[in-house]
């Protein structure tokens, strides 16, 4: 992997709704963006850990941690509807500018999803090399299943399956295997980052990973959540 020149991009803006200042909230004594960035260092993968975020506030703690901020990002990316993909490849672009190289491969960890694992980011990555794939994805076995208990409502008020099937499915376990998003990792070649406006691509590759490291933090109850998983972790 040394040969390899691969850059770790944390995105994380200041203007989180579902939990105020949630990257920079202290959480089990470090504030949850410490533990990502903590993770990308002891991975020993990345020649560069790159901070994206249009907050000071961000800035500070990212740098205390061993993050690199040489940048702010723009208001324009900065607002409720600008896309991760967009994010990350504004990221991409600075780090390149800034350290004079062209890298292989980016990494971006969600400094939502602290629950990872630093095999989880290693063991990924030697994944998607194996599999030679254009990018990467993380998630978790879903919890419920489309084909047997999601539901629609159309705008008649008439309820249905969301993905019925031909033959009824009257047992999940019978029903298509399907996957929840982690928001945990998402793993890039350098030209299909840059050439495609979609994480859904022919070269795909998937890594699941458990439940109990897949929480993504969006609302007060996710913090309490994971609070409590690393304080049962902790204890062990």
């Amino acid at each position: 992997m040394k040969k390899h020149k691969i850059l770790c991009t944390i995105c994380a803006r200041g203007g989180s709704k579902g939990v105020k200042n949630k990257n920079i909230k202290p959480i089990n004594g470090k504030p949850l963006i410490a533990y990502t960035i903590e993770q990308a260092k002891e991975s020993a993968l990345f020649e560069h850990i790159v901070i994206s975020t249009d907050s000071d506030d961000i800035a500070k703690v990212a740098v205390e941690y061993g993050g690199e901020v040489f940048f702010k990002r723009s208001d324009k990316l900065s607002s409720d509807t600008a896309g991760k993909l967009d994010v990350i490849k504004d990221a991409l672009n600075r780090s390149e500018a800034h350290f004079n190289t062209k890298f292989d491969y980016i990494v971006d960890l969600d400094a939502t999803a602290p629950l990872r694992n630093v095999e989880d980011i290693k063991n990924s990555f030697e994944q998607f090399l194996k599999n030679d794939n254009d990018n990467l994805i993380t998630a978790m076995p879903s919890r419920r299943s489309p084909y047997f208990n999601l539901i629609e409502v159309d705008k008649n008020g008439k309820v249905s399956l969301s993905k019925p099937l031909k033959s009824r499915v009257l047992r999940r376990q019978d029903a298509p295997k399907t996957y929840d998003m982690n928001a945990s990792i998402y793993i890039w070649k350098r030209d299909a980052l840059l050439n495609n406006n979609t994480i859904f691509l022919n070269k795909t590759g998937l890594y699941v990973m458990p439940e109990e490291r897949s929480i993504d933090i969006d609302t007060e109850l996710d913090y309490k959540f994971v609070e409590f998983l690393m304080k049962e972790n902790y204890a062990k």
